[in-house]
């Protein structure tokens, strides 16, 4: 399916999302992983969230610093606050205490 017939699909109802081909054959696993870490941290992801997500990532090859380098890229678009409230769930996911000095990653 083109992307400008996905688009109309998606902007018609919400709902025809599952007509819509999986965006992981369109995208590799990495990239994908870090969209997804990107989203949870706009919309106030969950710390499970976060953890399944970075074990996504991580597996598909990503670093532990492309990971945060996301939630600086997006900070610009969902604010200080998000970043800061998703930073400490993110850490714990990369198996970090973000809140914890003398720990050293």
């Amino acid at each position: 399916m083109e992307p400008l017939d996905r688009l109309r699909r998606l902007a018609v109802n919400g709902e025809l999302v599952g007509d819509v081909p999986d965006p992981a054959v369109q995208l590799d696993r990495r990239i994908l992983a870090l969209v997804r870490i990107a989203a949870l941290v706009a919309v106030g992801g969950a710390e499970p969230s976060f953890g399944v997500e970075a074990d996504l990532a991580v597996s598909a090859g990503a670093t532990a610093s492309e990971i945060v380098d996301v939630l600086v890229g997006v900070m610009p678009v969902v604010g200080a606050a998000r970043v800061v409230a998703a930073a400490p769930n993110l850490a714990l996911a990369l198996g970090y205490d973000a809140l914890d000095a003398d720990e050293s990653p």
